[in-house]
């Protein structure tokens, strides 16, 4: 009897290389009326257990004390350091220019090459959308990096709108509470655990052969057919593994707070430290190891069976 089954190692992932950057880039964004950032940086600092009233309508827990695990993200505030411009063409959007605050920290140099001269806002004129240029501050928390992640977030509001938030903020901090609140849906974009070379059977789960197979065990038993006379890209080899770009769609936020004692065990989370800023309680998992900077956006497609007030939180233990 033949026995039939997916193939092994999806073609969903590929090809499966190793990010670009470190922290993920960002090309979809939510539609938001409100001017403000869309998205932030955080910390991956570990996770906590969160005991928590189970509110949803539809839940056979409802109104019972349920517990779940979650993963605290340290969000120390971004700094605004500039603005990209965007203009429409025939192949899509493109950047027209870029605006830099007068003053830019010290820190932002080990990132990038200050600009000699830099526009005013007021001086763009013919753009379609406008992006704010930040920057993490990993002087902040426990990673033992001096270098500040550069992203551009989209921002929400009219064209107006935008231009108005940006002069407001430009040289300045932006908390995480201006971005989400507790009970906000959101995405996390991050690089995956790097797993380095791995064989076929972990990379992509090729079953082992019997011990009478000719050659060996742990591998493929044919590279493929005589015709055509070269090896396909779909056949599983060896090779590079983790470190890859991926999102979790749908992630709710269960709490946002300031004191860092509440999700700190004593003697400091392990392999990370203490909890010193403003914090995201996440629940479930979240990709990447500790000390890993994540980028959080607000869903882009958002399950609307996840209500704000689905669950509330009676306590945390780190």
């Amino acid at each position: 009897m033949v026995e039939h089954h997916p193939r092994r190692g999806s073609m969903q992932f590929w090809p499966r290389k190793r990010a670009a950057h470190p922290l993920p880039r960002v090309h979809a964004w939510v539609k938001e009326t409100k001017a403000k950032p869309l998205g932030f940086i955080g910390y991956k600092a570990g996770m906590v257990r969160v005991q928590a009233t189970d509110n949803r309508s539809k839940s056979i827990t409802k109104g019972e004390k349920i517990m779940f695990a979650s993963t605290v993200v340290e969000c120390p505030p971004m700094m605004a350091v500039g603005a990209a411009f965007y203009a429409k063409y025939l192949y899509g959007m493109r950047k027209v220019a870029s605006v830099f605050a007068e003053k830019l920290p010290k820190e932002l140099a080990r990132t990038i090459s200050f600009p000699k001269k830099s526009k005013h806002v007021n001086e763009v004129s013919a753009f379609d959308d406008v992006k704010l240029v930040v920057h993490s501050q990993p002087q902040r928390v426990p990673t033992g990096s001096k270098k500040p992640q550069l992203v551009e977030v989209a921002l929400g509001g009219t064209k107006e709108d935008k231009i108005k938030y940006i002069k407001e903020v430009l040289g300045k901090e932006i908390p995480v509470a201006d971005v989400f609140d507790s009970g906000t849906v959101i995405d996390v974009h991050g690089i995956t655990t790097g797993k380095g070379f791995q064989g076929t059977v972990k990379r992509f789960g090729v079953p082992i052969r019997q011990h009478k197979a000719e050659k060996t065990k742990r591998g493929i038993g044919t590279l493929g057919a005589w015709h055509p006379n070269r090896v396909l890209f779909t056949v599983p080899q060896s090779g590079k593994m983790g470190y890859h770009q991926r999102t979790e769609y749908n992630k709710q936020i269960i709490a946002l707070g300031n004191d860092g004692k509440k999700v700190t065990p004593s003697g400091g989370i392990v392999r990370y430290g203490i909890v010193q800023n403003t914090f995201l309680v996440v629940k479930g998992s979240v990709v990447g190891p500790r000390k890993r900077a994540v980028l959080l956006t607000h869903a882009i497609r958002p399950d609307t069976r996840i209500g704000k007030d689905a669950f509330a939180v009676v306590s945390l233990s780190p």
